[in-house]
């Protein structure tokens, strides 16, 4: 293996959305992970191949039927030998498997606990049931989101599950492993999408607290109240994304569509913006996205055209990035963020569940009598 974070060893308790995308991102970056996988695998992946599973990408599944006697065992002999080990469960699940972080800790003094919920290990929600949309909603993001005569819009799961969960769990993983090998102590990282939600909003209420950030829905900068920040429809149905704020911006914007008009010197007079979307929403539906990218894209404009995921892998710019990547016939983003000096290998295919038990196991020193026995108990699968 190679990549930034090669002879780096995970065990991943098998989850769903946010600790499956970071353990997704710690195998991109070449760390060597063990997906402890349900026994013929979630409900949701027995509807589609293995190969669309893009999220289990680039580590090996093990399936192990924690409920049976000897599987906290055997996951525990993982453990020893682990850097960090991941879940995903309700607070208290781990621990009623033999799996807390007691005797993680007490196994391997050095490990790092990654724990992924929604409202966070302790409080009075965090037995409760959620979902992305509700741990926005708490942190106070997803009002800011929609039109301000509307209820807010769901940004699909990118806020709670991906951006304030999966990947604030892989940076306080990776923190907690610097610390370790600097004290050679491990800890736990409790990690809440609430929590991470709120943290994705830190600017916005910095600009609250100055005055700057009006609590209405769609009447801000960035969140669809500026004329000159958002997306227009064009004459063909297509649309594009403008957001032309700082000054040298507004005034090429200006150049460029012709807007002589002296109502549009008052860039940052909210009084004013509705007008003035209205009359760019009517220029813009002059000419199609094409056209309008001729004129706009590459400039200081701060442009670009809404695609589709058909047209977002076939942009030439996406495409000489190798943004977005094939596997086993699979279109998906490709790792991020580039190195210079190690690059990580190109992902492997996500596995079956279950489909690397016998030599995942006997490449981390579980000798073959041991699985068999395994197998033999239900603990493992039979005839892995």
């Amino acid at each position: 293996m190679s990549g930034p974070l090669a002879g780096v060893k995970v065990v991943e308790i098998v989850g769903l959305g946010a600790a499956p995308f970071c353990a997704m991102m710690l195998a991109d970056m070449g760390a060597e992970v063990i997906r402890i996988d349900r026994r013929g695998g979630g409900e949701i992946m027995k509807l589609v191949e293995p190969r669309f599973d893009v999220m289990a990408r680039g580590r090996r599944s093990v399936a192990i039927d924690l409920k049976k006697p000897g599987a906290a065992e055997a996951v525990l002999d993982l453990v020893a030998q682990a850097n960090i080990l991941l879940e995903g469960f309700r607070p208290g699940v781990m621990e009623r498997m033999g799996l807390g972080p007691d005797i993680c800790l007490a196994r391997n003094p050095r490990l790092v606990y990654g724990r992924m919920t929604g409202w966070g290990q302790d409080g009075p929600l965090a037995q409760a049931a959620g979902h992305d949309i509700n741990y926005i909603a708490l942190a106070g993001v997803l009002h800011a989101i929609g039109k301000p005569d509307e209820p807010p819009l769901p940004p699909m799961n990118l806020i709670g599950d991906f951006g304030g969960g999966g990947m604030l769990l892989a940076f306080g993983i990776l923190c907690a492993l610097h610390e370790a090998g600097k004290s050679g102590h491990g800890q736990v990282v409790d990690a809440a999408m609430a929590e991470g939600s709120a943290l994705l909003a830190a600017m916005n209420w910095g600009f609250k607290a100055a005055g700057l950030w009006r609590n209405e829905r769609g009447s801000n900068v960035n969140d669809g109240g500026a004329h000159y920040y958002g997306a227009y429809a064009c004459a063909d149905g297509r649309c594009i994304s403008i957001a032309a704020a700082e000054p040298q911006f507004y005034t090429l914007l200006r150049q460029k569509l012709g807007l002589d008009d002296p109502v549009f010197d008052a860039q940052h007079d909210h009084r004013r913006w509705p007008e003035l979307k209205a009359r760019l929403a009517g220029i813009f539906k002059t000419k199609t996205r094409a056209e309008w990218c001729a004129l706009l894209e590459g400039s200081d404009v701060c442009f670009a055209p809404v695609l589709d995921w058909n047209e977002a892998p076939e942009h030439p710019h996406n495409r000489a990035r190798g943004m977005f990547i094939d596997i086993n016939g699979v279109t998906q983003p490709a790792p991020a963020p580039r190195f210079s000096r190690t690059p990580p290998p190109a992902p492997r295919p996500p596995s079956a569940p279950g489909a690397d038990t016998a030599t995942a196991l006997r490449d981390w020193g579980f000798d073959p009598g041991r699985i068999d026995a395994l197998c033999a108990s239900g603990v493992l699968p039979p005839h892995t």
